[in-house]
């Protein structure tokens, strides 16, 4: 373990480093980007074996280190997630540019032009847990805006975080772009992680991926400026007005898809008049697909659910694991995700529009869904191409962070010798 002294030496030099960069990618051509981003999606293809190689050491480190079930999932790459790595980058790299798009012109009065233009926000750090496919996303994405990124994966995705950055970097390369534009962060040593929460001077922005314990560290800590990802408490709730199809094939996907992402439904809401009918089928559904169901007391007669206690609502498992609770109506739905929910995602199924709108209009969630599956909250399937998070707070950035939410913007005014009375 390096001392603090090396440690904040090393966090400066990468700070400095990072910024010089960010000031050159301020007037990156956009074609000099994408050039960037695919000559990377080629480079991780090719060295997939090596990515492989190094995930699996870390997947070794992160059993040993007692890792869950879905946190060893989300820790995995196979040559299909590997693919889907570089899809996102090439999705990416196809993309507008953000930077420099007129957002809004008027004139005034006064004969001045006002435009209001798209503007990189400088340095992004962005501190993740498990998932080495971030690297990806994060690099693409704060690139693409024309930000540069320093990048601190969590200590169990060290060699695979190393080994998706070195092929971010031959990108960088092949472009002609500076290497310092995506940095990472070369120890495990937690103290890094202190000192980039610090560097006021370096860095505009931080973005946590990961659970409560790191966002809730990171909004204490902090210094710079956070884009909060907090974790995804998402609630389904199953209205009277329900079409039966559409619902028992939304739920079990939602659950059951893949249950360590931010978007997995964690918590089923039934509407007591569908309770011993469609809602009986659904949990029906979940148990048959090796879902373990917790019901409150209405639900507890269903051969195959286990009592819930007051821990089970409000929280995250991702894991093959759901609460269920019966309300009154879409009133008593909203109440309860009012007090449990994580303002992430939720939603409502449902074929009556005045209940829907009731929903969403009621409702305050970065995501609101409405007869489709909570698993779609992602950026990638918002046509984003990657994200670097679901962010959940409410000033900047809400919902998918992609390209266009990790810029800023400035006003350009001309006149043509106007002075002010």
């Amino acid at each position: 373990m390096k001392d603090a002294s090396d440690i904040q030496a090393i966090m400066t030099d990468i700070g400095t480093r990072a910024r010089a960069a960010s000031a050159e990618l301020a007037f990156t051509p956009a074609e000099a980007k994408e050039s960037a981003l695919m000559a990377a999606a080629d480079a991780v293809w090719e060295n997939r074996a090596k990515i492989m190689a190094a995930n699996a050491d870390d997947m070794v480190f992160g059993k040993d280190k007692g890792l869950s079930g879905p946190m060893l999932d989300r820790l995995m790459l196979d040559e299909a997630r590997i693919q889907s790595m570089c899809d996102g980058l090439r999705a990416v790299a196809a993309q507008d540019d953000p930077v420099g798009q007129i957002t809004e012109a008027w004139d005034r009065p006064s004969g001045l032009n006002i435009q209001r233009v798209r503007t990189p926000l400088g340095v992004v750090g962005v501190i993740y847990e498990s998932r080495p496919n971030v690297t990806a996303d994060a690099g693409a994405l704060c690139l693409k805006a024309g930000n540069a990124v320093i990048l601190r994966g969590g200590s169990e995705s060290f060699n695979s975080t190393a080994a998706i950055h070195d092929c971010l970097v031959e990108g960088l390369k092949a472009a002609g772009l500076p290497v310092d534009a995506i940095q990472r962060i070369p120890t495990r040593d937690r103290a890094a992680v202190a000192e980039l929460l610090r560097m006021t001077d370096y860095v505009d922005v931080i973005v946590p991926r990961g659970g409560k314990g790191l966002v809730g560290l990171v909004q204490k800590e902090a210094r710079v400026p956070v884009f909060a990802h907090l974790e995804g408490i998402v609630h389904i709730y199953i209205d009277a007005q329900a079409d039966v199809e559409k619902t028992r094939n939304v739920v079990v996907n939602a659950k059951t898809r893949r249950t360590s992402i931010c978007g997995a439904a964690e918590c089923l809401l039934i509407h007591r008049q569908v309770a011993e009918t469609l809602g009986q089928a659904v949990i029906k559904d979940l148990l048959a697909a090796g879902v373990e169901v917790r019901g409150d007391a209405n639900l507890q007669h269903i051969e195959g659910v286990t009592p819930a206690t007051d821990t089970d609502w409000g929280r995250e498992y991702l894991n093959m694991i759901i609460a269920a609770r019966v309300v009154d109506d879409v009133d008593g739905a909203i109440q309860h995700i009012r007090t449990y929910g994580s303002d992430h995602t939720d939603c409502i199924l449902t074929e009556d529009d005045a209940t829907a709108a009731r929903f969403f209009q009621r409702l305050d969630s970065a995501i609101l869904m409405r007869n489709a599956s909570t698993q779609f909250a992602d950026g990638a399937e918002f046509g984003m191409g990657a994200e670097i998070g679901i962010a959940t707070g409410k000033m900047h950035a809400r919902g998918p962070v992609g390209a266009m939410q990790l810029t800023s913007f400035k006003y350009l005014v001309t006149g043509d010798g106007t002075v002010r009375n």
